[in-house]
């Protein structure tokens, strides 16, 4: 049986965005510049697809200021925990499917 990839998630598939929520996935909350450095990305780049995981509210943000410099924090929500779960069962399913 083949699987249908059509039900991959594409908000999660990325790999900056994979990255990003299994770097939450593993941790309360995370700082923007520790996001960076885990998943090698650019600011600008990050800045992107946090928003994209933010929009699909599999992520929250908090902002800050600390010392007058704004700091935000990032958590998986109830709901990014389900979908990134469901997304590597799925990925699990597929490749289960094609082994021969």
């Amino acid at each position: 049986m083949n699987y249908d990839y059509q039900q991959i998630d594409d908000v999660i598939h990325s790999r900056i965005r994979t990255s990003i929520m299994a770097v939450l996935i593993s941790t309360e909350e995370a700082e923007f510049n520790f996001l960076k450095e885990k998943v090698n990305a650019t600011d600008g780049n990050l800045s992107v697809h946090l928003k994209k995981l933010e929009q699909a509210g599999y992520i929250s943000v908090k902002k800050l200021f600390v010392d007058r410099k704004p700091l935000s924090k990032y958590k998986i929500t109830s709901k990014g925990y389900k979908a990134f779960e469901a997304y590597i069962n799925n990925l699990e399913n597929i490749i289960k499917s094609n082994k021969k």
